[in-house]
């Protein structure tokens, strides 16, 4: 079972995750300060495709196996723990939108659970991406 998953991980690094150009992120650490989305791909591959960074605000995704950080450009909506529902994010041509549902839960000390959202990515040349992803939000603690 161990070495099926390896092997779907290791597709999706070459390929993308589901044929899409988004690929698979190599572990990603809790933020010294602040807190960070942990959102993995909810198609028919699950696998860590983004994490969004509060602060500083930015989306790390990998493309063409190359981790990229991609900075804030805009937001709009309300959300919690420093995401907006709706985020923007731009470097160089590379464009990403993140739309994301936020729910706290006085079960869940230090973080909350991002139970849908989707992450659209738009590359020049290239067909756009929209996948949906679920996750989880990390703060470091104060």
């Amino acid at each position: 079972m161990i070495a099926l998953l390896l092997a779907a991980q290791a597709a999706a690094l070459s390929t993308g995750v589901d044929g899409t150009s988004v690929g698979v992120l190599s572990q990603q650490e809790l933020p010294a300060s602040g807190c960070a989305a942990y959102l993995w791909s909810a198609g028919a591959t699950h696998a860590l495709v983004a994490m969004a960074s509060a602060s500083p605000a930015r989306l790390r995704v990998a493309l063409d196996g190359k981790q990229l950080d991609l900075p804030r450009e805009s937001e709009e909506g309300a959300g919690a723990l420093g995401f907006a529902a709706v985020t923007r994010y731009r470097l160089g041509e590379v464009a990403a939108t993140l739309d994301l549902t936020v729910e706290t839960s006085a079960a869940l000390a230090g973080g909350a659970r991002v139970p849908a959202a989707t992450l659209r990515v738009e590359v020049p040349g290239r067909d756009g991406v929209a996948m949906p992803v679920a996750g989880l939000i990390g703060c470091a603690a104060a």
